[in-house]
């Protein structure tokens, strides 16, 4: 059974810093694309960053850029996306996405850039 847990959401002041974690389960880790997605109320689900299987080469939704951070650890099965510099607009719920042949979600978890 494919498993993917997200952690580390919340609230935090503009300008501040938190790091979102999603461990994964049931596949072989170091063979799937690891994206992070995010969604706000009435809007659809947009890509923020996204880590390759292999090369470990990313990229991030322009919006983003300079601020997040996406890695992985192949040993942990894990992949990390470190925000910096929040903004109130980058509240959202977070979902975790593992792509190879087919796709799998995690639950999500709520950020909230509040002061």
């Amino acid at each position: 059974q494919v498993q993917l847990v997200e952690s580390g959401g919340g609230l935090v002041q503009p300008g501040g810093s938190l790091r979102l974690s999603c461990a994964v389960s049931g596949v072989t880790f170091s063979w799937y694309t690891m994206s992070w997605y995010r969604q706000t109320p009435g809007k659809e689900r947009e890509l923020v960053a996204a880590i390759a299987s292999t090369s470990g080469s990313t990229s991030y939704a322009d919006s983003v850029k300079g601020r997040f951070t996406i890695s992985r650890d192949n040993v942990k099965n894990t992949v990390y996306l470190q925000m910096n510099s929040l903004k109130p607009e980058d509240t959202a719920v977070y979902y975790c996405h593992a792509r190879r042949f087919q796709g799998y979600w995690g639950q999500g978890t709520q950020v909230s850039v509040s002061s």
